[in-house]
């Protein structure tokens, strides 16, 4: 997936996401000019009606002309305020949203590496709060930035121009303050508000992980300790969000006592001024009322310091996302690739040798094995000797050298990902089923899947047959429709294995890797998927991984891998012969399962 709003250096920036929306702010901003172009004429009008009438030279006839203005400067201001809401609160809106599929369609590229070493509940935070601050600060905080700034200068020279000049410099000279005191308020706010955020998604990972994990939680007694991490990060986020609320508190009466300062300097002086006859009460009503006007764009000063502190640290912590590369990218040119071409399975794995991004001892060491199309190979080996790394390999989670791993006699390199992920099927140890229901959960691997398509759901069923699955899901009350709840929490461990096999087997791909799947289901049930499989991917390629002799005996050939190397290789019979570790485990298995019969 390309993304359009950050370079090949790794830069990421907002201003491709406002300029998809730049006609709608500019709207937004001239609609907000003209609501306080009209604010403006408020105080002028009402000083107007408080002259003339005191000096007597307005009739009623004046008096309603005044008032009709009034009325039409309140309906501008009225239909103004619902134009420029629209207009820049729904251009954010936007850019929050397209922010937000841009961040899960960068995610959904990142190789495993990243989520490995990135908690869920982190990255949730980022497309939550994080973006929350995003929105906050392209919408309100522009348009509090905006209107105070501009409301400040179109006050002052009303002040200026209507009222009087020196009386308009000694209100306005305290307020000077202010610019210092943002100055500093911001830079101490966007410490604050980085830690504050960084305390949130640490809360955020320990709900999600307590939540998924409440299960092991309360097998294991440990629901009170569990609950002192909980407050533990709970107080965290508390006292940073306190930090945060504490320097308001001092910014905000700060604030207030710079406006006091102003409102007694124009009340001692702008009195004097209309007892001397400089200025008519009428026109120091209005000065007044312009002072009280003054007061909001310093209050909207500080708050729009603080939106913007948030949604910088908010901001650093998303381009942190975008600066991400996935490890596993198409070697070839999008014009040179050739998306039609199929893979027929035939497999050849050429002194590879294989050390995870992050280690330093090789998982895999010099392993030359060929898997001609078609065929099924078992592999056997203890936990750790590098198995899971071989299927991860194939299905290019990693990379290996080049030329290490042929796939139909090119390096696997040299096909395009989304080749692999069609052609290629895949059952993991850790059956992860989505909140839906069987039926979407079996059908998730198909690429054009029509809801409700009778070939379809024949299609499910057969899958659900093979795997030994369908016989539970007629048991269930909704069938097919039932729901498994987040995880397939509903289902047993044998359940979600057969429905996992049964996803598979229903996308008929080339090659169909089973790793360690067949795990949690009895000897009996085992050998009927075993025999289905043997019927349905005849002509195709099957790797089987597992721990129990009785699922690979079948296979056309089995390789053992010892510490990351193949030490044995053959026929189930060969392997025997050799007694070798092969041998060994299937006579320790074989008097384990006489054992069992006989108890």
């Amino acid at each position: 997936m390309k993304q359009k709003n950050f370079s090949g250096k790794g830069s990421f920036s907002l201003v491709p996401y406002l300029l998809q929306y730049k006609w709608h702010y500019l709207a937004g901003v001239l609609l907000l000019l003209l609501v306080d172009l009209a604010n403006l004429y408020i105080p002028q009008y009402i000083g107007e009606v408080i002259d003339g009438l005191t000096e007597g030279v307005l009739d009623q006839d004046g008096v309603m002309a005044l008032l009709g203005k009034l009325f039409a400067a309140g309906a501008v201001i009225m239909v103004g305020r619902f134009g420029w809401r629209f207009c820049i609160f729904g251009s954010a809106r936007g850019v929050e949203y397209r922010l937000r599929n841009d961040m899960f369609g960068h995610l959904e590229t990142l190789s495993a590496r990243y989520f490995n070493s990135h908690k869920t509940g982190d990255l949730m935070a980022r497309f939550t709060n994080d973006l929350n601050a995003i929105r906050m600060a392209v919408g309100p905080a522009v348009v509090t930035a905006f209107d105070a700034v501009v409301m400040t200068l179109m006050v002052l020279v009303r002040m200026v121009v209507y009222v009087d000049f020196k009386l308009t410099l000694m209100a306005f000279v305290p307020m000077t303050l202010v610019a210092v005191g943002c100055y500093f308020y911001g830079m101490e706010a966007k410490k604050r508000q980085t830690r504050r955020q960084e305390a949130f998604s640490q809360l955020s990972d320990r709900v999600q992980e307590s939540i998924a994990g409440v299960r092991v939680i309360k097998a294991f007694v440990q629901e009170e300790e569990d609950f002192k991490a909980f407050e533990e990060a709970s107080r965290n986020s508390m006292e940073k969000n306190l930090d945060m609320v504490k320097l308001r508190a001092m910014f905000g009466p700060a604030l207030d006592v710079i406006t006091g300062i102003s409102l007694l300097l124009t009340l001692v002086f702008g009195g004097r001024m209309v007892m001397a006859g400089e200025v008519s009460i009428g026109k120091f009503v209005a000065f007044n009322t312009y002072i009280g006007m003054l007061v909001w764009p310093m209050i909207a000063c500080g708050d729009c310091i603080n939106s913007f502190s948030q949604a910088y640290a908010a901001f650093g912590r998303i381009a942190m996302i975008f600066r991400e590369k996935p490890d596993i990218v198409d070697k070839m040119p999008e014009e040179n690739q050739d998306t039609e071409v199929h893979i027929k399975g035939d497999i050849v794995l050429n002194n590879l040798t294989f050390t995870y991004p992050d280690g330093d001892v090789p998982v895999l060491k010099n392993v030359s094995l060929h898997v001609e199309a078609g065929e099924m190979l078992g592999v056997l080996g203890r936990t750790g000797s590098g198995k899971s790394s071989l299927a991860d390999l194939l299905l290019r989670v990693y990379d290996c050298e080049e030329g290490a791993l042929l796939l139909d006699g090119k390096p696997i390199t040299r096909y395009p990902l989304a080749v692999l992920h069609r052609d290629m099927a895949y059952v993991p140890q850790d059956n992860f089923m989505f909140s839906d229901t069987l039926e979407e959960n079996i059908a998730f691997g198909l690429e054009d899947r029509i809801r409700d398509h009778p070939e379809l759901r024949r299609g499910i069923k057969r899958a659900a047959k093979a795997a030994c699955i369908h016989d539970n899901i007629m048991g269930f009350p909704e069938e097919y429709r039932t729901l498994v709840g987040e995880r397939g929490v509903t289902l047993s461990g044998g359940q979600k294995q057969r429905s996992s096999i049964a996803r598979a087997l229903l996308k008929d791909a080339a090659v169909l890797i089973l790793d360690d799947s067949l795990s949690a289901v009895d000897t009996d049930t085992e050998e009927q998927i075993l025999e289905n499989l043997m019927e349905l991917r005849q002509g195709k390629t099957t790797i089987i991984i597992a721990h129990r002799i009785s699922t690979l005996q079948k296979a056309d050939h089995v390789a053992v891998l010892t510490e990351g190397a193949v030490t044995e290789y053959g026929t189930h019979e060969e392997l025997l012969e050799q007694q070798g570790f092969y041998a060994h485990i299937y006579e320790k298995q074989q008097l384990e399962q006489e054992l069992t019969s006989i108890g």
